[in-house]
């Protein structure tokens, strides 16, 4: 049943830019029409589809009919994407990394009996014989935290690039969906192999998606598919395929986690390819889901997707994260309907969507709450770069804030949410602000070149002439026949060691702070008083208007700043206020919506 229409009309802005339309029905599919078309509205539409833009962009979109708007941003497979850069490896991984030991003990442990572990032998003669062995294992470790954070920059830049805009979007949802991270993986190399399989499957197939992923490396690591195995089989992959993938708590039973765990045994992966053993295989008759066989992997995906719950679920997941948080449990039920319509395509499921009355209701318009993510890249979008800054570092951000691409905290992916927004991570969020707008080059440093704090100690106590193994010395560190305090290796110093040849081939990051006019946007704009220049900053950053007396506040402020209410009177030293009240309105609570 349709809910009451929202007839609160939205407060006006400034002429022409947040104005009152006609009241819009919420939880109707039904399409809008040309009439119902507007700036804000396509303005709302580049929030949710991608990160947002700047007015000309908006004006663009709003010049289209809004089915060609909403296909210029679905239909993105036939736009050019060529000038996006492709990631560029450092060069840490060689063929001697494949079979990485799983801790520092069992790389020592393999070496002490084998005399050789990662493509490296332990010394013959002389102190600590298993110091370069160890230097190895560490030096892998870091090299691959450093790498995956130079990929969470690429991709982040890409955001920030792309005439795409709903790939990348989309992307980010599958990535904290399927999640899984670094943390665990240690090899940035399925991390990019996982984030090319979610792109490639963005707006595609859920279900050959939920196939690709289910034999996607990075996945099976991560919910240890090698310890699935015929008479021993591991439920990790079994229950987060149904509880956060698929069907959502309570919608089957533990048999059937049990059942679908032994039709994944025997799935694994060689390094980045998916192979499948069939002696770990159990082959054996099946009951999954009311159904009976002697079912493969394939076979639970394929009964899962042909359950009614879970085309809700998945319909459910994407209206959150694309429209709002609150939906009725009838409309999810219609939502998961259209989905299966679809087959489980869904770019004709957001087309639908991003046509709706619903999707234009005032419960949907300026009620997301934008990721650190989102918030970071939409705020370049809404500046026009052309390209991700450096300056203030995004890693740095996006730690501070709660979001770390690559690294999400569970395999349940982020919270979302109201959980983004406290008064501290408003606090940061501002602070955010104030260096996009005035950056601290003086004092920038890159974290990439920071070792840590074990790391720097063991530094300190080398360069002050200490000896390492006394000031070290490890408990398991096992003492030769040698006479005084001997180690076969050191634990910290080869965190220092590792790290220093994980930074020899670092590629570098672009380190440089964003470049734009507050002065040229302004004046560009035909702004004359203070006035006008606030407005054109409101309508250059917000998609949800201020009050009355916080736009007088900022008028008064930027007026105060210049000592004139003329623009051209103060163009020379323009710049400078402008940020300073750029500043003030990204701080508000208003930015933080799309």
């Amino acid at each position: 049943m349709l809910h009451e229409p929202i007839t609160q009309p939205k407060q006006s802005q400034q002429e022409g830019v947040f104005v009152s339309t006609r009241s819009i029905s919420i939880e109707d599919l039904s399409p809008i029409t040309a009439a119902d078309w507007t700036y804000e509205r396509a303005a709302h539409l580049l929030e949710r589809a991608g990160f947002g833009g700047t007015p000309k962009e908006i004006e663009q979109l709003a010049a289209m009919p809004p089915e060609a708007a909403v296909a210029s941003l679905v239909d993105y497979h036939g736009c050019d994407r060529s000038y996006l850069p492709d990631f560029e490896e450092s060069g840490f991984w060689d063929p001697s990394l494949k079979d990485f030991p799983v801790s520092r003990p069992a790389a020592t442990e393999l070496a002490e009996r084998t005399g050789e572990a990662i493509g490296v032998r332990v010394k013959p003669s002389g102190s600590r014989p298993l110091q370069p062995v160890t230097n190895r294992f560490f030096y892998w470790l870091r090299a691959t935290v450093l790498e995956t954070r130079r990929l969470a920059f690429w991709w982040m830049d890409r955001m920030v690039r792309t005439n795409a805009p709903l790939e990348e979007k989309m992307t980010l949802f599958w990535h904290g969906h399927f999640a899984t991270s670094e943390e665990k993986l240690r090899d940035y190399r399925k991390i990019k192999l996982q984030l090319e399989t979610l792109r490639a499957g963005a707006t595609g197939n859920f279900g050959k998606l939920l196939v690709d992923i289910a034999k996607d490396p990075a996945m099976l690591v991560f919910l240890d598919a090698a310890q699935n195995v015929k008479g021993a089989p591991n439920e990790n992959f079994g229950r987060e395929v149904m509880e956060l993938f698929t069907m959502g708590v309570g919608n089957y039973t533990e048999n059937d986690i049990r059942e679908a765990a032994r039709a994944f045994t025997g799935w694994g992966n060689d390094d980045l390819t998916f192979i499948v053993d069939a002696e770990k295989h159990d082959d054996g008759l099946k009951t999954f889901l009311g159904q009976e066989g002697h079912f493969t992997g394939e076979d639970i995906l394929r009964i899962i997707l042909e359950q009614k719950q879970t085309a809700t679920y998945i319909a459910s997941k994407l209206y959150r994260f694309l429209v709002r948080d609150d939906l009725s449990p009838e409309f999810a039920e219609r939502l998961g309907d259209l989905l299966r319509d679809n087959d489980y395509e869904i770019a004709p499921f957001l087309t639908t969507i991003f046509l709706s009355e619903d999707f234009f209701s005032d419960a949907s318009v300026g009620t997301h709450i934008k990721s650190p993510t989102e918030l970071i890249v939409s705020t370049y979008r809404k500046l026009g770069l052309s390209e991700l800054p450096g300056i203030p570092d995004p890693y740095t951000i996006s730690k501070t804030l709660g979001q770390i691409l690559l690294y999400p905290p569970t395999v349940a992916g982020w919270s979302e949410g109201r959980s983004w927004i406290t008064p501290g991570l408003l606090f940061e969020r501002a602070n955010f602000a104030r260096e996009v707008m005035f950056p601290n080059i003086i004092e920038f440093s890159d974290p990439n070149h920071n070792p840590g704090g074990e790391v720097r100690r063991v530094n300190r106590n080398i360069i002050a002439g200490m000896e390492i193994t006394a000031a070290t010395l490890e408990d398991d560190a096992a003492p030769s026949s040698t006479a005084g305090i001997q180690e076969t290796f050191n634990t910290r110093y080869a965190s220092l060691i590792g790290y220093s040849e994980a930074l020899r081939k670092l590629k570098p990051l672009p380190r440089a702070a964003a470049q734009f006019s507050l002065t040229e946007i302004v004046l560009a704009a035909e702004a004359r008083t203070a006035s006008d220049a606030v407005d054109v900053l409101l309508l250059q950053f917000l998609r949800v208007p201020v009050a009355p007396q916080a736009r007088d506040a900022l008028i008064k402020t930027l007026a105060d700043q210049l000592g004139t209410d003329d623009l051209e009177d103060a163009e020379s030293y323009l710049e400078h206020p402008l940020r300073s009240v750029a500043h003030l309105i990204m701080s508000s609570p208003q930015f933080q919506l799309a």
